[in-house]
């Protein structure tokens, strides 16, 4: 609780506290586990949010939202997801991310599946109007209990980027991802996702987060995230950007 000492005035909505150290170029990191086979309903959804503003001295707001959608079949699943962060401070805005995303799996086996995504993102304050992702490919569930997740997936892909320079890019890329769930307690879930789209301009992304269960419908979720990216545009020069958020979530 040291930071509410440290500033004059906080107000927090939406039940969520949201910290920035910097803002993400690019945070294509899948974490929801999709296989229909261990699903008990056939939807689930959740939506996060977070805000954070301060009056006084200073002035600065910082938000952050995201959802995550996802339907199953007998042997199919969809996704759909969307998130969006803005930090400003004295009426300056210093960044702005926002992206959708839609994704797809089938299951050949109770191991084996193909998957399908696509995803589009803006974030000007790192260098790109947009960036647009489609891959496709199999995975393989490696592990499927109720305690412990872990998948991995890989497949080609090809993307487009247009800077705020005006610049654009089309090229291909190889896409790999991981992602591991850990259930540690009965409202206690741990998740490890890092994704690699290998290109001319490599990104890198890992997620590592918390979810605590409050509880039927709502839970706080810790999240760290990590982008490194190979040849950054040369508006945003930095190669890796770091977002730290504390988040209020409602399950559907």
């Amino acid at each position: 609780m040291k930071l509410f000492k440290t500033v004059p005035a906080v107000v927090v909505l939406a039940g969520g506290l949201f910290a920035s150290l910097h803002a993400v170029a690019d945070n294509t990191v899948f974490t929801v586990m999709d296989d229909p086979s261990t699903a008990k309903k056939p939807f689930e959804g959740k939506i996060n949010g977070g805000y954070l503003a301060q009056s006084g001295n200073t002035k600065s707001s910082s938000l952050t939202a995201d959802s995550t959608l996802t339907w199953y079949g007998d042997t199919t699943a969809w996704s759909l997801w969307g998130n969006a962060s803005n930090t400003s401070s004295n009426d300056e805005r210093s960044s702005e991310t926002y992206s959708v995303g839609g994704r797809s799996r089938y299951n050949i086996t109770d191991a084996d599946y193909l998957f399908g995504q696509a995803s589009w993102l803006t974030d000007r304050y790192n260098g790109y109007r947009q960036r647009d992702v489609f891959t496709a490919g199999y995975g393989r569930q490696i592990l499927n209990g109720p305690v412990h997740s872990l998948r991995f997936e890989f497949g080609p892909g090809v993307r487009y980027d247009e800077y705020t320079n005006d610049e654009t890019k089309t090229q291909p890329l190889g896409y790999a991802s991981g992602t591991y769930a850990w259930q540690m307690t009965d409202t206690t879930k741990f998740t490890q996702g890092l994704s690699v789209f290998g290109a001319d301009d490599t990104t890198v992304n890992s997620e590592t987060a918390l979810d605590v269960a409050i509880n039927d419908n709502f839970g706080l979720k810790v999240a760290y995230n990590i982008t490194w990216n190979s040849e950054p545009p040369s508006s945003a020069p930095e190669h890796t950007d770091r977002r730290t958020t504390v988040t209020l979530g409602y399950k559907m």
